[in-house]
């Protein structure tokens, strides 16, 4: 068979494409919905084993499990959208510190729960093995000045 007719017919690689998966978590914000029991204190677990982000001194990559644990007040976080925007952070040069801090500080803003525990189980790299964890809690002033 003739070497460039195989060449033509061959599909061209769109490597400036970007893919439909890259886009949502490139915009991946966190959405939240109403509550379904407003006044009744239950608590939401959420695992997310595949966080990526890269170590902001040596360029290497971080994996963990992202744990968080809260009690919901008006409104609950939507699931895809955390999905996403936790994978936002894959390319991100942030430390173990500030990326579970951070996570904290985002959650808090759109969902403002009564309160919530985020833990950062980072797999060891270099015989290091780091957990972080942080919490926030709504002070019972808040809680009424809501009312």
């Amino acid at each position: 068979m003739d070497q460039s007719l195989t060449e033509q017919t061959s599909p061209e690689p769109q490597t400036s494409e970007i893919k439909y998966g890259e886009r949502q978590i490139a915009e991946g914000k966190l959405i939240t919905f109403p509550n379904p029991r407003v006044g009744r204190r239950y608590k939401i677990n959420i695992t997310l084993p595949e966080f990526t982000c890269k170590c902001p001194f040596s360029g290497y990559p971080d994996f963990a499990t992202i744990h968080i644990t809260y009690v919901p007040d008006e409104r609950v976080v939507e699931l895809k959208a955390i999905k996403l925007y936790i994978n936002s952070y894959r390319d991100r040069y942030i430390s173990h510190e500030e990326s579970v801090n951070q996570i904290l500080d985002d959650f808090v803003e759109i969902c403002e729960p009564l309160e919530v525990t985020i833990k950062g189980d980072f797999s060891p790299r270099g015989n290091v093995h780091t957990v972080i964890e942080v919490h926030y809690q709504k002070d019972a002033e808040q809680e009424s000045n809501d009312s």
